[in-house]
């Protein structure tokens, strides 16, 4: 395949605003990140979801985006999956992330024309997300959502340099990072509608 798959990985939401229930909020925003990747162009949009997570990937799915089934929430099992899909590269997004502009993803699979791996920080910590060519390093480690980092990533590479630095973007993960989120973007209508 020639497009690349851009992966929004469903992960655990431990915080939702009060007064919003938390299934609701993660839905929220794991729909406003699919409706963001869908019309990107020259990509092929994707939801990976454990079996449990499978009827909310379906419900925020548009007819083009791929399912992918895992067995952990982690970035690593989404790019397997994307490499068992026939990519040749691939990137996984975070899916707490509804505001994340477009061109980012582009800024975030441009590295791997001249690397092995990009990955993108989250603000206050943690991964947004991260891209690689497939099939994945043997090298690469898994990569944890919460406390990764580039230092990570790059530790056990061949080369530091097969490893580079997208730029980030915050996460919604607690009351502070609702200051980050700016009316004036466009999208993440869903998560919008729950705030206002």
């Amino acid at each position: 395949m020639t497009a690349a798959a851009v992966v929004a990985l469903l992960v655990p939401v431990a915080w939702s605003p009060p007064g919003t229930d938390l299934d609701s909020w993660r839905a929220a925003m794991a729909e406003d990140l699919v409706d963001l990747l869908t019309p990107l162009p020259r990509i092929q949009p994707a939801i990976a979801a454990v079996a449990a997570d499978l009827p909310l990937a379906s419900k925020i799915a548009w007819p083009t985006t791929r399912i992918y089934e895992v067995e952990t929430p982690t970035i690593r099992a989404a790019l397997a999956a994307a490499a068992a899909d026939g990519h040749d590269k691939a990137a996984v997004v975070l899916a707490d992330a509804p505001d994340l502009p477009g061109m980012l993803i582009g800024k975030l699979l441009r590295p791997l024309a001249t690397r092995a791996v990009a990955i993108a920080p989250a603000h206050d910590g943690g991964l947004l997300g991260a891209a690689a060519r497939l099939p994945l390093p043997e090298w690469l480690p898994e990569l944890d959502a919460e406390t990764g980092d580039v230092v990570t990533a790059r530790r056990p590479a061949p080369e530091p340099t097969l490893v580079a630095a997208a730029p980030g973007w915050h996460r919604l993960r607690g009351p502070s990072d609702l200051r980050r989120l700016d009316p004036a973007l466009d999208g993440w209508e869903a998560t919008r509608a729950i705030l206002s």
